[in-house]
């Protein structure tokens, strides 16, 4: 196990109900005016952002709303969420939705808390500690932005197209998180496999790991997986069962927190390649992550066969073959794939309903590469043309 640093400052407040707590976590604070950032139309419709009004009502707290937030959020409605603070006087900014809620949230207060062009932070030409006070209310179980330190945005550029490019920091961690599963019933299923499938993404770039003795975390990132896998199966079935949609909603915290990757060295490679399709096609994140995920776990897993053996019989139950672990692992390739395909999730780009150009692929390739000056993932290190291969194989 390597050494590691873990820090979970994000206060949580789960069960039924509590988004009508957020005034008074505000409150105790000492913050005086909200910039509540969300998308869509359905908070207003579902009564959600009506009970947030009267709870920071209630609690003697100013607000203004700011919606616009968009799949794969844009930076510009980031900017103009930024200025409308500073005019505002606003101390505080609250997320209401899912990642891209939150991460949008997260760039508003780097802006509000610092002087630089917030495109440089993102282009990797300034680094930062300060951020403004955040906190959210979550209402899908996918990216686990609610306690993660990370902050993903797309940077539309006249010359290079949409940039999806992240920055991680402590800083960024919310003050609080409030979880409320019965926020998610309404989801389209689509959208609950999609943030599934995005969790155990999550969970297995950190489970993909070439460093040894790291069974601790080992057995909690099966127990994750194990418990994403069914309850996916269980919530197509049954949208409103509380209890399913409160292990999801968890398990996305637990899986991006950064537990999982205790004492070892993961591997996001996926996540960078699914990035730039969703950058260049606007695809569903979680979408974009299983459609390349065994294409690269084919190309990959020769670096570490018995990590995927592992991986095929304590996740997927696959029958060991003790005699020869790399069909073992093919057979857990495989199980993934099956799953995928149970919960209405593409294991190709075909499936995904996309077919780049050759030109399109070496583009995505080299802005991939270009996110890890050249080189991504940890598992097995991948420069633009072991990427070309990987989107080329996962053509289908």
């Amino acid at each position: 196990m390597l050494n590691f640093e873990f820090s979970t400052p994000t206060k949580i407040i789960f069960g039924k109900g509590t988004h009508g707590e957020v005034g008074k976590e505000i409150k105790v604070r000492g913050y005086h005016k909200v910039l509540i950032h969300y998308g869509g139309t359905f908070l207003e419709e579902n009564g959600v952002l009506d009970t947030v009004h009267k709870s920071l009502s209630d609690a003697g707290i100013a607000y203004i709303d700011f919606d616009g937030v968009v799949p794969n959020p844009r930076l510009k409605r980031a900017q103009e969420g930024v200025e409308l603070c500073k005019k505002e006087g606003v101390d505080f900014i609250l997320a209401i939705g899912g990642g891209s809620a939150i991460d949008s949230a997260k760039t508003i207060a780097y802006g509000l808390a610092n002087d630089f062009d917030l495109e440089d932070l993102f282009l990797g030409k300034v680094t930062t500690t300060k951020i403004a006070p955040i906190g959210c209310i979550s209402t899908i179980a996918a990216t686990g932005s609610e306690t993660s330190n990370s902050t993903v945005i797309d940077i539309e550029t006249e010359d290079q197209g949409i940039l999806k490019r992240s920055y991680n920091h402590d800083c960024a961690r919310p003050l609080f998180a409030i979880m409320n599963p019965e926020l998610t019933y309404t989801l389209p299923i689509y959208q609950t496999c999609s943030g599934a499938a995005d969790i155990m993404m999550h969970t297995m770039e950190r489970y993909f790991t070439n460093v040894e003795d790291v069974q601790l975390i080992d057995r909690i990132s099966e127990g994750l997986l194990v418990t994403v896998r069914d309850e996916a199966l269980k919530v197509i079935q049954d949208p409103t069962n509380y209890e399913v949609r409160a292990n999801l909603m968890w398990a996305g915290s637990l899986s991006h927190n950064g537990l999982t990757g205790t004492g070892r060295i993961g591997d996001f490679a996926t996540h960078k390649i699914g990035h730039e399709l969703s950058a260049m096609f606007d695809a569903t994140h979680g979408a974009s992550l299983t459609a390349v995920w065994s294409s690269w776990a084919h190309y990959v897993y020769k670096t570490n066969i018995p990590r995927f053996a592992q991986f095929a019989v304590k996740v997927f139950a696959v029958e060991p073959n003790f005699h020869n672990l790399e069909e073992t692992a093919l057979k857990g390739i495989e199980a993934w794939d099956q799953w995928c395909h149970q919960i209405g999730m593409p294991t190709s780009l075909k499936e995904l309903g996309i077919n780049p150009t050759d030109e399109q692929v070496i583009e995505m390739a080299q802005k991939a590469a270009d996110t890890g000056n050249g080189v991504i993932g940890g598992f097995m290190k991948l420069e633009k043309e072991d990427i070309i291969k990987i989107y080329q194989a996962a053509k289908g």
